[in-house]
């Protein structure tokens, strides 16, 4: 009796079991499908015959900002990636069918999309839709550096980054924002102490590790898996762009305490010079980019931007660097065209080549050209009178973007290690007399052009 009763027990236990699970899956089905979208039809045309969660999101999400009329537009690398391998199939038909599932639905964990702040209002309605939606949301804020300067260190905070997420996907909404250069610039990702660190993944998002900066990307609307939307008009060139965007900020906080300790020279000759070297800078930064060459703030102008976030006053001139696998023998024939006369020509393309350009007055431009030799990389300095050769070594540098007297341009992204090694430990303090063959912390003797060269190693015009 004893062991009949057991069996009886066990069998209504399963059939309980059973029972329970059937329950739960109906739930799951005709509940929170309806709810968080969790539990989603085929998509038509996938050829993995499995459901995709990232579609329909992106779909949903797609709807959502497009009730509220919010442009967006589609940034995230993945997706841009395969799309650039077919983007003149895509572009030639628009509003054609997806034969397949072939970018929404490829594994991920996050979608990214970008937002132009000036382009929407920043609406409470958005969140209470999306979250009817089924969505749950994050915002990430932080202060707006744009409002950073001398006289003011903003506390002022703006949204930088939006997470929705539902079911397993999420999507990443990186708000851009325009600054004084005329590009574009979004924020680093921080969360405050009291946001849930667990809410996704945040370590694999694609944005938000660095500040970017960014040109204004041209938009194409395209049908991609049956949706409609917006991207990059040349995908591989904003690839490209992302790859390079790390953005570093002027240092307001420490120039504010430098010129505590150091009153800044505000005579006339000084706020004249400044005027002149910011138009030159400007003029320079075109010319190059227009010839495609990149180029970054070099020696004082370098050190004026760290330390104070200005020009030196005292310099009189304005100088910048380019690798010298970057050069074109158009740069001088573009900067006289520019109207900037070339003032001296030392060196050549294969050793040491410096060019300098005579801007307004006195105000010269002084390019030099770096060379990559081991671990260092070095440019070179020429004395015309005698013709040494002098070596100035670096430690192997990236380049980051900054913003700089209302000009987007490069900047070594090991700022510190470059600065300390032109002007040693010692450079938070200012030194008016400098000797370029000398003062210099890393400077080396390189040898004498030989004699019958100086015709074309020392040129002075």
């Amino acid at each position: 009796m004893q062991k009949i009763n057991r069996n009886v027990v066990l069998a209504l236990l399963s059939l309980t079991s059973l029972v329970f699970l059937l329950f739960q899956l109906c739930y799951y089905k005709f509940y929170l499908s309806q709810k968080n979208g969790a539990a989603f039809s085929k998509v038509r045309g996938s050829q993995s015959g499995q459901d995709s969660t990232q579609w329909h999101v992106v779909r949903k999400f797609l709807g959502l900002i497009s009730s509220h009329n919010i442009p967006v537009y589609l940034i995230d690398p993945l997706i841009l990636g395969l799309v650039d391998k077919d983007i003149e199939q895509i572009r030639s038909s628009p509003d054609g069918p997806s034969p397949e599932c072939k970018y929404f639905c490829s594994p991920r964990d996050f979608t990214t999309f970008a937002l132009l702040d000036k382009t929407w209002k920043h609406e409470v309605g958005l969140f209470r839709t999306a979250e009817k939606m089924g969505f749950q949301w994050l915002k990430i804020i932080n202060k707006d550096p744009r409002l950073d300067g001398m006289d003011d260190l903003s506390g002022m905070e703006i949204p930088l980054h939006y997470i929705f997420k539902l079911a397993s996907h999420a999507i990443h909404l990186v708000v851009f924002y325009e600054r004084s250069g005329n590009f574009l610039w979004h924020g680093p990702l921080r969360l405050k102490q009291h946001m849930d660190r667990k809410f996704v993944p945040f370590r694999k998002l694609h944005f938000g590790r660095y500040p970017g900066a960014y040109e204004k990307p041209e938009l194409l609307l395209v049908s991609i898996d049956d949706l409609k939307v917006r991207i990059p008009k040349n995908p591989s060139s904003f690839l490209e762009e992302m790859s390079h965007s790390r953005f570093l900020e002027c240092r307001y906080r420490e120039a504010r305490a430098f010129f505590q300790l150091y009153p800044d020279d505000a005579s006339l000759d000084a706020v004249e010079f400044r005027k002149k070297a910011k138009s030159l800078l400007h003029l320079a930064a075109l010319t190059l980019n227009n010839l495609g060459v990149k180029f970054w703030l070099s020696s004082g102008t370098c050190l004026g931007w760290y330390r104070q976030c200005n020009i030196i006053p005292h310099s009189k001139d304005v100088d910048l660097g380019i690798f010298i696998r970057d050069y074109k023998a158009d740069i001088i024939p573009a900067f006289q065209k520019a109207g900037l006369p070339l003032k001296h020509k030392f060196g050549k393309v294969e050793d040491s080549l410096e060019l300098s350009f005579q801007g307004e007055d006195d105000v010269k431009l002084d390019i030099f050209f770096f060379y990559e030799e081991g671990d260092h990389i070095w440019n070179g300095g020429t004395q015309a009178k005698s013709g040494k050769k002098f070596k100035y070594l670096f430690p192997k540098f990236t380049l980051c973007w900054t913003e700089f007297v209302e000009l987007k341009v490069h900047v070594p992204c090991e700022t510190l290690q470059y600065v300390e090694a032109n002007y040693g430990p010692e450079w938070k303090v200012p030194v008016k007399t400098w000797d370029w063959k000398s003062s210099p912390s890393n400077v080396q003797d390189n040898g004498v052009w030989p004699v019958d060269e100086w015709d074309d190693v020392i040129q002075i015009y």
